[in-house]
């Protein structure tokens, strides 16, 4: 190894010093056969690792930060499909918004349903001071979408978060792209709060809530455990910390859009289905993580659950079959090919009907049938008991009656007798005066 090292091995590694032992290796036995075998690696790498420690380039430092009481917090989302959590019997997927101080490492977290969005931000990190109870110095992202966009909407985006951050006095920052660990202090704690999560759900031992405020709580109460182990230290971060606004500020993004013909209209790769008097009109949307509001000349005419894009897909569909079923009871026949039939059904059970009707009725009668069904459901309240009623007749093979179902769940009105009130002559009262007298 010695008669190469100087005059082969030492230029290839001054010219490439990221070149790997094995690399070299492979070169030598390519020149010189089979004078090297693989049984001098080792050596050749324990060679390599000592010439780079007398003559490799400077490598980088990491710099220790001392962060005293009340001057830094930080703000991460971090995705949480490892905890398998259900919802409803379904998979959840979620995110949890986390905001932390650095020197007391008090923490807010709160979940989060769709993506990363300045509107999940900025009600995260208002619920986080206001929770807190006062304003640390600054206020470090780790390069989030929401705040730092490079695409087209990023000035606004920007702008939007430095007036959130200066609302409440905070000095906004961000960590330098890719280098997550100028954000370790959130990033860490990160770990640790699943890791507490994850804890949590296996002494409960199971996964499944009932509703996402549920689990909310849930959250909130791991939380809550962990900031109990810092009470000493939160108290002499509080001390140092600025005082509140005398009010919270907007946490919703807004964007304007066209309701179209189809009575839909599409926000963030969202296809939204919209009551059918709002075609044609321009809305002013206010996006907040959880919904979404429509606004025409200062009125809101329009709510919704904010709908997300599912993953592998390009877009994503939050449809309310509320919306259409005037235009379908007038046109019951164009259910059979409209192109948002099987996004619009309310549930499984839904759905399995209709399959189970056009295989057995003529194409007109079936449509006819199933929106009388969608009415029932929604003009009776009973959107659920009826589903569990047709998952009853798909089992037994047996068509849903729709006239008994409209009398069990919605009955006609009995018409109120018709009453004659007859009043009788002013001049009968007389005698009562005479009867007094």
């Amino acid at each position: 190894m010695a008669d190469v090292w100087e005059q082969e091995l030492v230029p290839l590694l001054e010219r490439e010093p990221g070149l790997q032992g094995r690399t070299l290796l492979e070169e030598l036995q390519r020149r010189h056969g089979e004078v090297f075998g693989d049984g001098v690696l080792r050596t050749l790498q324990r060679r390599i690792r000592m010439w780079r420690a007398e003559h490799g380039h400077e490598k980088e430092v990491f710099f220790s930060q001392a962060n005293p009481p009340g001057r830094l917090a930080l703000s991460d989302f971090t995705v949480c499909d490892e905890l398998r959590i259900t919802v409803g019997g379904e998979h959840f997927a979620h995110r949890l918004y986390q905001f932390a101080l650095a020197y007391s490492g008090w923490r807010h977290a709160e979940l989060v349903c769709g993506g990363e969005s300045f509107a999940a931000l900025a009600q995260g990190l208002q619920n986080a001071l206001w929770a807190l109870g006062g304003v640390p110095e600054e206020h470090r992202t780790d390069s989030l979408s929401a705040a730092f966009n490079n695409l087209a909407e990023a000035e606004t985006l920007t702008r939007r978060y430095e007036d959130l951050c200066r609302h409440y006095g905070l000095r906004p920052s961000r960590n330098n792209l890719g280098q997550s660990h100028e954000n370790g202090a959130i990033e860490s704690r990160q770990g640790s709060l699943k890791g507490a999560l994850e804890q949590a759900l296996l002494l409960r031992g199971h996964r499944e809530f009932a509703t996402t405020a549920d689990y909310q709580r849930f959250v909130a109460e791991v939380v809550t455990r962990l900031n109990r182990r810092i009470q000493t230290r939160l108290a002499e971060e509080r001390s140092q910390l600025a005082e509140l606004p005398m009010r919270r500020t907007s946490e919703y993004e807004e964007i304007e859009a066209r309701v179209t013909k189809f009575s839909t209209v599409s926000i963030r790769r969202v296809l939204y289905s919209v009551p059918s008097r709002l075609i044609g009109h321009r809305l002013q949307f206010r996006l907040y993580p959880e919904r979404l509001e429509g606004w025409l000349g200062g009125v809101c005419v329009f709510e919704s659950a904010r709908g997300a894009v599912p993953a592998g897909k390009r877009r994503g569909k939050q449809l309310d079959y509320r919306h259409l079923l005037p235009a379908l009871k007038r046109k019951p026949g164009a259910f059979a090919r409209w192109a948002l039939r099987d996004d619009m059904f309310p549930r499984a059970e839904y759905r399995q009907t209709w399959e189970r009707l056009v295989e057995t009725l003529p194409e007109r009668q079936a449509c006819k049938l199933m929106v009388g069904l969608l009415d029932l459901a929604a003009r009776g309240a009973c959107e659920v008991q009826l589903a569990q009623i047709l998952g009853g007749l798909l089992q037994a093979g047996t068509l849903p009656d729709l006239e008994g179902l409209e009398a069990r769940f919605a009955p006609r009105q009995t018409p109120m007798p018709a009453v004659t009130v007859s009043l009788p002559a002013l001049s009968v009262y007389d005698t009562l005066y005479e009867v007094a007298a």
